[in-house]
């Protein structure tokens, strides 16, 4: 039997391509997850391997479906061969079912990892030249200087609510105290109950 397995890394993208593609290749049944393939709990993909009986072919759309590392890749196809199950990856034209396509997919993924792994080298190189020539990598900071002394200047008011300070300055309850310390008034005399 044929089954098909489709990932996405994010809810915002689409598996129409995908199970268009499994649906094409005769993929009698199909399992979905809508998860980044770097966290190591997928649903869909433990569903397809737990419904799946020796003999059985798990099929997917592109071998970074089903692992985002060499490690990950290898450990997934070492899982379904312990169990009886063949993997055909459509994009790369790889069928474990044959000695060719054992070769192939560990060329394949190795060049995979290669790929994420100078996309990792490139990223560092580009954000430390950035340092080098004075600018930050990150995110910038919720609160400046400015905003922060506004920040304390407001907060010394006991008769302002927190939830009003953050609103005014656009930040949330946690950014707020995270800039300004802990929950008691500059003046302590005022604990705020509803941020307690």
């Amino acid at each position: 039997m044929l089954v098909g397995y489709a990932r996405v890394s994010t809810q915002d993208q689409k598996l129409e391509l995908q199970r268009d593609a499994l649906t094409k290749a005769g993929c009698e049944k199909m399992f979905e997850d809508k998860a980044s393939g770097v966290k190591a709990t997928r649903p869909g993909l433990s569903e397809a391997i737990a419904f799946m009986r020796p003999g059985d072919t798990l099929v997917i759309w592109k071998l970074s479906r089903l692992g985002r590392s060499l490690k990950q890749l290898i450990e997934a196809v070492q899982m379904l061969q312990d169990k009886g199950i063949e993997l055909r990856s459509l994009h790369e034209s790889i069928d474990t079912n044959t000695a060719t396509g054992k070769l192939l997919f560990h060329i394949v993924a190795a060049f995979a990892q290669f790929e994420r792994d100078n996309m990792i080298e490139n990223t560092k190189a580009g954000l430390e030249a950035a340092r080098a020539r004075g600018k930050k990598g990150g995110r910038k900071p919720a609160m400046d200087a400015k905003k922060l002394a506004l920040a304390r200047t407001l907060r010394a008011d006991p008769t302002l609510p927190i939830g009003d300070i953050c609103k005014t300055l656009g930040v949330s309850k946690a950014t707020f105290y995270r800039y300004t310390g802990s929950l008691q008034r500059t003046d302590k005399s005022y604990v705020e109950p509803s941020d307690l």
